[in-house]
């Protein structure tokens, strides 16, 4: 089984580019979008349809911003948007399935970026702790969980490229990584560093200053699996050659429980 983290950064500018055909290509079985910045009216959910795709959306109320999808190939028993907390689901921004057949629950989370410190890192680390309690409580229900998602978090200095520089920026903050840690600890396993222990491997690079050519990125996107669910792994990969977005594509393959 193969599933997909992926933010794309707008998913009606991504179709523009083709989107739909590295999906046919790659042919994931869950595909977990991130930063769609549309509403539903707004995607040609036709094109899904005809890839086999059961698709569902969790859009931001403000138009152009933010919001979650994901994309399965089996139908899921149950679809839970947001977590009930009114300011993080407005701005679509965590979205479940859970497949019966296949015993599993994938979220697809888009953290938000604290990058303006003043108005926007309090808001992040609000939806921080409200996640963190979310999926505390929801992992006594669900044994098999995976999150997937764009982070906005570099955990280690090995995944970044300028850790010094970076200290005391939103993503890299002490606070930020140590909420990370505090999340794995819960009993998840982050299904890269299981493979990868090397640094240099990052899934965002800004778009100026040449930092994707030069790999100067940052690897803030994740998928998180439940230790539950270790036995299952078979690989974990970035495919930073894919550059639909500033993002690139985080894969995780599995066997089925």
């Amino acid at each position: 089984m193969k599933i997909i983290s992926y933010n794309i950064n707008g998913i009606r500018s991504v179709i523009k580019k083709g989107f739909s055909h590295w999906i046919k290509m790659i042919d994931p079985d869950v595909l977990c979008l991130q930063e769609i910045k549309a509403h539903t009216h707004q995607i040609r959910n036709d094109i899904f349809n005809r890839l086999g795709y059961h698709y569902y959306w969790f859009p931001s109320k403000k138009k152009g911003y933010s919001g979650v999808g994901l994309l399965s190939k089996k139908k899921p028993f149950h679809v839970e948007y947001g977590i009930g907390v009114q300011s993080i689901d407005e701005e679509g921004r965590i979205l479940r399935i859970d497949l019966k057949e296949e015993n599993l629950s994938i979220m697809s989370v888009y953290i938000p970026s604290g990058n303006n410190m003043k108005k926007r890192l309090d808001f992040k680390l609000f939806f921080m702790e409200k996640f963190f309690l979310h999926i505390k409580k929801i992992k006594n229900e669900i044994q098999n969980l995976i999150i997937c998602g764009d982070y906005n978090i570099c955990h280690y200095e090995k995944d970044i490229h300028d850790p010094i520089k970076n200290l005391n920026i939103s993503g890299f903050l002490p606070i930020e990584r140590k909420w990370m840690t505090n999340l794995i600890k819960l009993g998840f396993i982050d299904s890269f560093r299981n493979y990868i222990k090397t640094g240099g491997h990052y899934s965002w690079w800004n778009y100026r200053f040449n930092s994707r050519k030069n790999n100067k990125g940052w690897r803030i996107d994740y998928i998180l699996i439940n230790n539950s669910l270790r036995k299952n792994m078979i690989n974990a990969y970035l495919l930073p050659s894919i550059q639909y977005s500033d993002h690139c594509p985080m894969i995780l393959e599995i066997s089925i429980i």
